[in-house]
């Protein structure tokens, strides 16, 4: 039985393709385009999923669309009808595009289809899941577990923002459910906008922001009572209250009613670019704190609902992995999966896996996630013939464990590594496949990256990377995390002494201050964003950080995504050649060629044209 599920008309739209219950492909749209967090229909995802099944659209036995867009349309006429007169714009704005798209989204998809091929319109079975039931499918077929309390927390799907449910075999029932225009994700991303960053792509830099706040200050204890006395209603279960005289996304065009925030916090809305000032940090961190009380209540509330050791996550929140790292210290469950493509692109996934079980008569449920490497990977021939075209010089290896050793040294020695392998990972995080890497011992790397490479804001953090089995030495109780989604500290023995008054330093003092051992991947507050890595499931890098190891003493490295700021993780070799060259990378790795930028009599052509330098 082979099901397509599809995501789009959003944002990170994805497609996914199922054969008998099993992972065969899975990309989003933007990694085609080259426009980041693409909404469009994904017909090129859709074309790679049918190619690596070896398919036409006439074989699939069903495409599942990961939302109900009739039960949507219903919940926004109901907001705008609610607050009339106020979002008269904003309706006359969205009616159009529902309207010609939306309303007509079953002609659209077939339409859609029909470009990649022909196939008999009334044989094709076309679906629609509810947009959590993509969620939870998501996390709950893939995770290991037969059973499991499931959470799903993200900005809005129809109605729904939050619920709780209980997996178990082949089925999902939902226990409780909180709805719009109560939203978590929402009140998460109202402080993305408030401080100057780009809703439904920022939020991950308000994450790394709060750690640059103050918690001992009494600026950020107010700023926590004036969010929990004034915006957000908490009860004891977990579910919550928004004050909607503070917001604007109900019937308006922007997240926050920006006059009542300066009147409550003193702070008015920050430009983006701007100077970061601490005012700001504060407030990152003081929503943090308040969305992490909110996630372990509603964990706490799901264990005494399902009765469950275990749980699984979903949903856009579920990417906040500050809040995934406490929820995992917390103890509440024995296991916890979180899945790695947690927002909309994962819907397009979990929409395949629940059409597959309401399709299937089979008793048995579904396949284990092992990893997440379902995108595009590309043979040696077209990587010689890229090298070829663009002149490029560089040696090719057979032994695997020559490569780790040749790129260790260069690892070693300050280079910064573009290492290109595999199949592509599905999700917003680089797992290993399509990543830099660098020496975390540096205290100059975190500059260096984000200023020479990445081309963002300074006070990002870098993840760090280890092998799975030399977590307990590095990770604060060892704790395993395959895909980058759980923040902890390091071991106590990597630490250095903080100096006196630290906490009431700016943020470019606590740049400047080593904390660990590994100072370009320890945060200002001391944690990390832990990747570790199976032998098993990625073995060349494995190899990598254990030839680093034998090299330096430190099996530990920096591993951030392979792109420039502004742009969707790369996916070819033609991309990833371009990112090496119109950067300050030193060293590229494609599949088994090691490519040295000081070696390419070309250098100063590319730096000047960059990935034009591909035309």
């Amino acid at each position: 039985m082979l099901i397509l599920g599809i995501s789009a008309f959003f944002h990170d739209s994805a497609a996914a393709i199922i054969l008998d219950g099993k992972v065969v492909a899975a990309a989003q749209e933007e990694r085609f385009t080259r426009v980041k967090h693409d909404a469009g229909f994904p017909a090129r995802a859709i074309g790679y999923c049918l190619e690596a099944a070896g398919a036409s659209v006439d074989e699939l036995d069903a495409v599942v669309f990961y939302d109900k867009p009739l039960l949507k349309l219903e919940r926004i006429l109901e907001s705008y009808h609610s607050s009339a007169p106020r979002g008269w714009g904003a309706f006359l704005r969205w009616m159009p595009v529902w309207m010609k798209q939306k309303m007509m989204l079953k002609k659209v998809i077939r339409d859609e289809l029909e470009a990649l091929g022909s196939f008999d319109r009334r044989r094709l079975k076309l679906l629609f899941t509810e947009h959590h039931l993509s969620h939870a499918a998501s996390a709950f077929f893939l995770s290991p577990f037969e059973e499991a309390a499931i959470l799903t927390i993200d900005g809005v799907g129809e109605w729904t923002t939050t619920s709780i449910g209980l997996g178990k075999g082949k089925d999902i029932s939902f226990l409780r459910e909180i709805r719009y225009p109560h939203s978590l994700g929402l009140l998460y991303s109202a402080f993305t906008y408030y401080c100057g960053f780009k809703v439904n792509s920022g939020e991950y830099k308000l994450m790394g922001l709060a750690p640059y706040g103050n918690e001992d200050s009494e600026r950020f204890r107010s700023f926590v009572e004036k969010i929990k006395g004034h915006l957000v209603t908490i009860y004891e279960d977990g579910s919550f209250f928004l004050h909607q005289e503070y917001f604007d996304y109900l019937a308006g065009l922007r997240m926050t009613r920006d006059s009542r925030w300066q009147e409550l916090f003193g702070l008015p809305r920050r430009q983006p670019e701007s100077l970061l000032e601490q005012g700001y940090c504060d407030l990152a961190l003081a929503i943090q704190r308040v969305t992490e009380e909110i996630v372990l209540k509603l964990a706490k509330t799901a264990f005494v609902l399902t009765g469950c050791t275990r749980v699984v996550l979903a949903g856009g929140v579920a990417l906040n992995c500050v809040a995934n790292g406490k929820l995992v210290a917390a103890g509440i469950f024995t296991d916890v999966f979180i899945q790695p493509a947690a927002g909309d692109a994962g819907g397009a996934l979990g929409a395949a896996m629940a059409g597959y079980q309401l399709e299937a008569s089979c008793k048995k449920r579904r396949m284990i996630m092992k990893d997440a490497y379902w995108g595009p990977g590309y043979s040696e021939e077209r990587v010689l013939k890229v090298c070829s075209r663009h002149g490029l010089v560089g040696d090719r290896y057979d032994s695997s464990e020559e490569l780790a050793r040749v790129v260790g040294v260069a690892l070693r020695d300050g280079n910064i590594v573009g290492w290109f392998q595999g199949r592509m990972e599905f999700g917003p995080r680089a797992l290993g496949h399509r990543s830099i890497l660098a020496d975390p011992r540096d205290m100059e790397m975190q500059r260096r990256l984000n200023l020479s490479i990445k081309f963002r804001e300074d006070f990002r953090p870098f993840a760090p990377i280890c092998r799975e089995e030399k977590a307990g030495d590095y990770i604060e109780g060892g704790m395993i995390s395959p895909y980058m989604l759980l923040t902890a500290g390091l071991a106590a023995k990597w630490y250095c002494p903080l100096p006196e008054g630290y906490q009431k330093m700016g943020m470019a003092e606590k740049l400047a201050v080593v904390r660990s051992r590994f100072p370009a991947i320890t945060h200002v507050d001391g944690s990390a964003r832990w990747q570790t890595v199976s032998k098993e499931t990625n073995s060349g890098l494995w190899q990598l950080l254990e030839a680093f190891e034998a090299l330096t003493g430190e099996g530990v490295l920096i591993n951030t995504s392979m792109n420039v700021r502004g742009e969707p993780i790369v996916c070819t070799p033609e991309e990833a050649v371009a990112c090496f060259m119109g950067t300050g990378m030193d060293v590229l790795v494609l599949e088994n060629m090691v490519i040295f930028k000081k070696d390419q009599t070309a250098a100063a052509e590319w730096q000047e044209k960059g990935a034009a330098a591909l035309d």
